[in-house]
């Protein structure tokens, strides 16, 4: 019952800053979990952050944390991953995912999420 759509990607020197928008539509947006993730070329789809429905349960993985951001705002149906001191590891296919995960696991793996966006590419130069 929800569509998700990516926008925002681009390409960053290493070292700034860019800010990527999931626009969701439909009904259960405000009561769901957020999620980006990012698959590099050759890699596997790696967990980046998430953000329970009311913004108070944050999750970031260990290689963005201090770096990254997950911003919600239910009113717009939107989320956001601010990302600032870009490396060029961070170039890769950036997702967005929404789901009901329950548990820790969940919160930070793809099955814990049902509706995935097409997906916007970030490219990081050195």
């Amino acid at each position: 019952q929800v569509q998700l759509v990516e926008s925002g990607g681009g390409l960053v020197q290493a070292g700034g800053s860019l800010r990527l928008s999931c626009a969701a539509s439909g009904r259960t947006f405000s009561t769901q979990t957020m999620g980006w993730f990012r698959q590099a070329p050759g890699k596997e789809r790696q967990f980046v952050a998430a953000i329970n429905w009311s913004g108070r349960s944050l999750y970031y993985a260990d290689s963005v944390k201090g770096r990254f951001t997950i911003p919600r705002d239910n009113a717009k149906k939107t989320v956001y991953l601010q990302m600032d001191s870009l490396k060029s590891a961070d170039t890769a296919v950036y997702s967005c995912a929404a789901g009901f995960p329950r548990t820790v696991p969940e919160f930070t793996t793809t099955p814990g999420y049902a509706y995935w966006g097409q997906g916007t590419q970030v490219t990081v130069s050195s």
